[in-house]
């Protein structure tokens, strides 16, 4: 496998915590990691960090120097002019093909927007999404899209179904992933203009569609793939985020309050840690950026080391699976699709 591209000073806690990853991913799974960036500081970072690890490791790890840095607060359409950022550097190595993936805790919009520009869009897909893995009660479900597109269509919804199939599929070896729709009601007829519309257009696929799903019914294991447009979905992403930890602040102030709640406390720790690890972004290291033409995995602004880690290893799994041929595939197979393509259905 070619390397793995990390954005080197994408995120809160990089350079530093971005470089610990990238060491921790060539250890634990054999791969080889390019680093983009300010050269000079990566290798201050390097020199620091390899010290903990044999120095043959060190020589999986590679750097291609970037000098620009794209900020959280860089709009787009600012972003996508610095052509020697670290994201665009980093994106042109896997649209050259010397790069198997490329991976980012920064400025989400800024990463949508450069692989928008350098590696375009797969074959019949009119708009890619984020898709952001959730916990549920006895596994995990796909929110898509998680934030990319504030303002959707059916024909958008149905491809984002399309493309969580896919993925949830290849990725978690789920054959038959079910597809939600998110409504403020799951009877059929229930949701705005959008959902209706775009029940009835997912249900005519040959998808398997479970129908709509109401908020509290996201993380009840229902569906793998829970489909909305991202305004609904990075507040669904964002919400279920602060939960955890709005839950731990609960508890302690009350554990703190009686000598009893501490002792069944310390008896119930373990499945606090369970629960904690269960509902950690950083286990599931990153959203894939569905629809794009190269592997793309956007982490969390706040990702440490551990989180980087998780972010390479799911990047090396999607682009090993080729997962975005196999996206192309379904959608030309998808009748429904073509019939809104061709413009028969030009109401959608």
């Amino acid at each position: 496998m070619k390397p793995i591209v990390v954005d080197a000073f994408g995120g809160d806690h990089a350079p530093k915590e971005i470089v610990l990853g990238a060491f921790l991913a060539a250890k634990e799974f054999n791969l080889d990691i390019v680093l983009v960036g300010k050269r000079h500081e990566i290798e201050k970072s390097i020199e620091i960090i390899s010290k903990d690890f044999s120095s043959n490791l060190a020589q999986r790890i590679t750097i291609k120097d970037a000098p620009t840095v794209i900020t959280m607060f860089d709009k787009p359409s600012v972003a996508v002019r610095k052509r020697n950022s670290s994201m665009h550097v980093g994106m042109e190595l896997v649209k050259h093909d010397e790069a198997s993936a490329f991976i980012s805790a920064g400025n989400s919009g800024a990463v949508m927007a450069i692989a928008m520009m350098v590696l375009g869009k797969l074959k019949g897909v009119s708009r890619p999404a984020i898709g952001a893995l959730l916990p549920t009660i006895n596994g995990s479900v796909l929110l898509l899209d998680a934030g990319a597109n504030v303002d959707c269509k059916p024909i958008h919804l149905l491809e984002f179904s399309i493309m969580g199939s896919v993925f949830i599929k290849h990725m978690l070896g789920i054959q038959k992933p079910k597809i939600g729709l998110i409504s403020n009601g799951s009877e059929p007829g229930k949701g705005n203009s959008l959902v209706i519309k775009s029940y009835d257009l997912i249900k005519s696929s040959a998808l398997n569609f479970y129908g709509n799903i109401e908020g509290n019914e996201i993380f009840s294991d229902k569906v793998d793939v829970a489909v909305c447009d991202g305004f609904v979905g990075n507040i669904i992403l964002k919400t279920s985020e602060s939960v955890p930890s709005i839950i731990g602040e609960f508890l302690k102030a009350q554990i703190s309050k009686s000598l009893v709640y501490k002792i069944g406390y310390l008896l119930s720790k373990p499945a606090f840690r369970m629960l904690k690890k269960k509902t950690d972004y950083a286990e599931f290291g990153g959203a894939p950026l569905l629809g794009v033409n190269g592997a793309c995995i956007v982490s969390h602004g706040r990702s440490k080391a551990y989180a980087i880690k998780n972010a390479i290893l799911k990047a090396a799994k999607f682009a090993s699976l080729d997962i975005n041929t196999k996206i192309e595939e379904a959608i030309e197979k998808c009748s429904a699709l073509k019939y809104i393509q061709r413009g028969v259905e030009n109401a959608i």
